[in-house]
């Protein structure tokens, strides 16, 4: 299965300084009271804004934006919120027990070397077994919570495809879905509507998983819309990196579904590079 591109944010840190400083702009105000009960997923075909790089005032007539876990959800807006769930965010892989990094069979008894992601420098989680499972969702679980605590709308766990960039035999597509459905059985209990984000071989399972909508990214380059709107109906929020793709993704679904361009480092509007367009645009 080919990867398509995951796009990373700024450090936790930075991110961290930017929430406060919106928080206190858009007088977005902390929700404990969230759980349970039916979950609504994003308006289909809406204006939607992908945040990654870091939040701004999202464009006029968007209606969804999804924002790093660590920031705050756009204030009246639909918010869906980043949390890197199936790998470890670079540097990161120290913060977890050494036994829940994958790793390589190594030699004689010992452990061989910790499978990473080379592309962005982050270490696979060993979603292998039941119990390691349950480990690592335990701690995502706090992210998801804190999701629902500022008044995010959604969940978007990523790397859904990391069993794809492991050694053959290490991980398998049903680790990947019974992972995720965990989460998803987590986000609903506190109110969260959970996405598939990319992965399309494995959308036709989404009812299965318990998903709720898609995040596609590039379908409309590589051709794979289609897959997504065949599970998921209009409840797809597509991102393209360059005009081609959306330009495929606008002429065939852009009338139902979600699309935006993007610049391939999502960077905050006004900062150099930055790049956002619609089918309108077309």
């Amino acid at each position: 299965m080919r990867r398509h591109r995951v796009l990373r944010g700024p450090s936790a840190a930075v991110l961290g300084v930017i929430a406060l400083l919106l928080t206190a702009c858009s007088g977005a105000a902390p929700d404990d009271s969230r759980g349970g009960g039916a979950v609504t997923p994003p308006p289909a075909g809406a204006g939607f804004d992908y945040q990654l790089g870091g939040p701004y005032a999202p464009p006029d007539g968007v209606e969804v934006v999804v924002r790093d876990h660590t920031a705050s959800p756009a204030r009246g807006l639909y918010s869906v919120c980043y949390v890197n769930a199936f790998q470890a965010q670079p540097g990161a892989e120290r913060e977890w027990d050494t036994d829940l990094l994958l790793r390589e069979d190594g030699e004689d008894g010992e452990d061989g070397e910790v499978v990473m992601d080379e592309d962005w420098g982050e270490a696979l989680l060993d979603i292998g077994t039941a119990q390691k499972r349950e480990r690592i969702a335990a701690r995502v679980y706090g992210w998801i919570d804190d999701c629902a605590t500022k008044g995010f709308d959604a969940v978007e766990p990523d790397n859904y495809d990391s069993y794809t960039r492991a050694p053959e035999g290490l991980l398998s597509a049903g680790d990947a879905e019974e992972f995720l459905t965990l989460l998803a059985a987590h986000a609903h209990d506190r109110g969260l509507a959970i996405g598939q984000k990319n992965t399309a071989d494995l959308a036709p399972d989404r009812e299965k998983v318990g998903l709720d909508f898609a995040v596609a990214e590039e379908c409309g380059r590589y051709r794979e819309c289609g897959a997504y709107t065949d599970a998921f109906g209009d409840h797809v929020l597509v991102i393209e990196y360059d005009e081609r793709g959306l330009e495929r993704a606008c002429a065939g679904w852009g009338d139902d579904i979600s699309v935006v361009r993007r610049d391939l480092d999502v960077r905050p509007a006004g900062r150099p590079g930055y790049l956002r367009e619609t089918c309108d645009d077309l």
